[in-house]
């Protein structure tokens, strides 16, 4: 048996994985890459992956999960005292849906493989979302306590939000038109913090 090894950085033996699954996808797109190509730019056999992974689509989600809550979370501006928890919310998720369509897997997944992305969106919620929710809603409890967000179901209000966010992070670049000043991404992404903030002012 060949041991999965800890990278250079000290990341997780399933980072060094999902690393390799990263570099394939980026390189060639999910349909062409194979668990002989992760396993070999991972140092690991294939056995080694099976056990864990049986396909390259099981090994794709877990790496989706890593990326998008990366992503989310770390355009998440810190608290900052005397602002109000909207102000920051919305900060954030503005900057996350910029993040996202900057975001070199994402961008790739969009314009080779975007059938992974339909089961999320019309089917059923995968962990990032869940994760996301569960993000949200302590976000928005915080906003309900300050007094800066509406009060309302916490849980209906984060899937409400994310079912708004989510839809521009997945189709903004349908809508837009990069010679036009006003219907730049920048100017929709202003529209979404005015939405935000409506959605959210009590």
């Amino acid at each position: 048996m060949t041991p999965i090894r800890h990278n250079g950085s000290g990341g997780s033996d399933n980072d060094v994985v999902l690393d390799a699954v990263r570099d394939c996808v980026l390189a060639v797109g999910v349909r062409r890459t194979t668990l002989t190509d992760v396993a070999r730019r991972a140092g690991v056999s294939r056995m080694t992956l099976y056990r864990r992974w049986p396909d390259v689509r099981s090994l794709v989600g877990d790496l989706m999960t890593r990326e998008w809550i990366a992503v989310a979370t770390g355009a998440l501006p810190e608290r900052r005292p005397g602002v109000p928890t909207r102000e920051v919310l919305t900060e954030g998720l503005v900057a996350a849906v910029r993040a996202f369509g900057a975001h070199p897997l994402f961008r790739k997944i969009l314009d080779v493989d975007p059938e992974l992305l339909l089961p999320y969106v019309l089917d059923r919620r995968g962990a990032s979302q869940e994760a996301l929710l569960e993000l949200l809603a302590g976000s928005l409890r915080e906003g309900h306590a300050d007094g800066s967000v509406r009060a309302a179901h916490p849980a209906r209000q984060a899937r409400s939000v994310l079912l708004i966010v989510q839809s521009f992070t997945l189709s903004l670049r349908t809508m837009t038109d990069e010679d036009d000043p006003e219907l730049a991404s920048e100017a929709f992404l202003g529209e979404l913090r005015a939405i935000l903030e409506r959605t959210l002012t009590p």
